[in-house]
C-alpha cells in the first residue's frame, strides 16, 4: 500500500479486474479486423458507447497512419521515433496500435536487449545505428539509446564518466542524425507511482502477462524516486530544438494511444499518394492441370 494514501481492499480488486479487463480489450482489438464498431462494442461489458468511440477514433487514426507509411515511402523520408518511459507505462501497447496495420518492411520496431560482452566495448550508439531507417522508412525505437540515461544510471550499469560523455554525446548525435535528413521524434510516457503499482499487480495476476515482470521491473518499484530524478535530468539535457521531448499522459491508456498517435501524425506534412485503381486480373486456366491431392497425414487437425 501507499503511504498516506490507504487503498480498501475490495476497491483494489476491483480496480486489478478492470484493468485485466482492458487488457484482453487489448488482445480483441488486435484481432478484429473489419470496421464493425457497433460488434467490437459489445465484446466486452464496459461502457459500450466509449468503446465505440474509441473504436472509431482508433480505426479513423490508423487508416490516417497507413496515409503516412504510402508518404514516406513514396517520397522516400526516414523516421525514427522514440518511445521512453517507465516500466508498465503503456510504451508497448502504442507501438502495438502504430504498426498493426502497416507494412513491416516499411514501419518496423525496434526493441533492443541488453548488451553483449562485444557491444559493451563498442562506441555506445554503435548498435542503435544499425537499426535507423533507410529511405522510405519508419523505425520506431521501444526503448533506445536513453538506457543509459534511465536504467543504466539508476542500477550502476555505467560509469559516472560514461552517463557524463553520453550526455556530452546525445545532443550531437541526434543532431546529426536531423542533419542528415531523418525526423526524429522522442516520446516520454508518464504515469504515476500508484498506476504503475497497479499495472504491476494486475500483471502479477494474470498468467498471460508475467513474462513482462522481469526482476528489473520490480526493482524499479524500489527506485521510483531514484528513477524520477533520472528522468527530470535526462528531459532537462536533451530537450533540443532539433529533438524534443513530448511527454504523453498515460494514465488512461486508450487516451495515451489516441493521443500519442494524433501527435505523430501532426508532426509529419503527409499527403495523401494517388494510386492506380486496383484491378484484379483473371485466373489463368489450364486445361491440361491436375491438381493432386494432399495425403490426409498432412492436415492439421480440426480440433477447433
Amino acid at each position: 500500500m501507499f503511504q498516506n494514501a490507504p487503498i480498501d481492499a475490495q476497491d483494489l480488486m476491483q480496480r486489478i479486474a478492470n484493468d485485466l479487463i482492458d487488457s484482453y480489450d487489448e488482445e480483441l482489438e488486435l484481432e478484429i479486423e473489419d470496421r464493425n464498431v457497433d460488434d467490437a462494442g459489445d465484446l466486452v461489458p464496459t461502457d459500450r458507447h466509449a468503446r465505440q468511440q474509441y473504436f472509431k477514433e482508433l480505426f479513423r487514426l490508423q487508416g490516417e497512419l497507413v496515409k503516412l507509411q504510402d508518404w514516406v515511402q513514396h517520397s522516400r523520408q526516414k523516421v525514427v521515433i522514440l518511445f521512453e518511459g517507465r516500466d508498465a507505462a503503456g510504451k508497448g501497447g502504442v507501438i502495438k496500435r502504430i504498426t498493426q496495420r502497416l507494412n513491416p518492411r516499411v514501419a518496423r520496431v525496434a526493441a533492443l536487449p541488453a548488451p553483449n560482452d562485444r557491444e559493451r566495448t563498442q562506441w555506445y550508439f554503435q548498435r542503435y545505428v544499425a537499426h535507423l531507417p533507410a529511405a522510405g522508412e519508419m523505425v520506431l525505437f521501444d526503448r533506445s539509446w536513453y538506457n543509459r540515461a534511465g536504467v543504466e544510471r539508476v542500477m550502476g550499469f555505467c560509469s559516472d564518466d560514461e552517463y557524463e560523455e553520453f550526455f556530452r554525446t546525445v545532443p550531437e548525435f541526434e543532431k546529426m542524425l536531423v542533419r542528415s535528413g531523418i525526423t526524429l521524434v522522442k516520446y516520454w510516457f508518464s504515469i504515476t507511482d500508484e498506476e504503475q503499482h497497479l499495472r504491476f499487480l494486475g500483471r502479477i495476476h494474470d498468467p498471460l502477462k508475467q513474462w513482462k515482470l522481469s526482476p528489473m521491473d520490480l526493482e524499479s518499484r524500489v527506485r521510483w524516486e531514484a528513477y524520477t530524478k533520472a528522468k527530470e535530468t535526462m528531459l532537462e539535457r536533451t530537450h533540443i530544438p532539433e529533438a524534443p521531448w513530448w511527454v504523453v499522459q498515460a494514465v488512461d491508456k486508450k487516451k495515451a494511444r489516441l493521443n500519442c498517435i494524433a501527435h505523430l501524425l501532426s508532426q509529419l506534412p503527409y499527403q495523401d499518394v494517388p494510386h492506380p485503381p486496383v484491378v484484379l486480373p483473371d485466373r489463368v486456366r489450364n486445361p491440361e492441370y491436375l491438381r493432386q491431392p494432399v495425403p490426409a497425414g498432412m492436415y492439421v487437425p480440426e480440433v477447433y
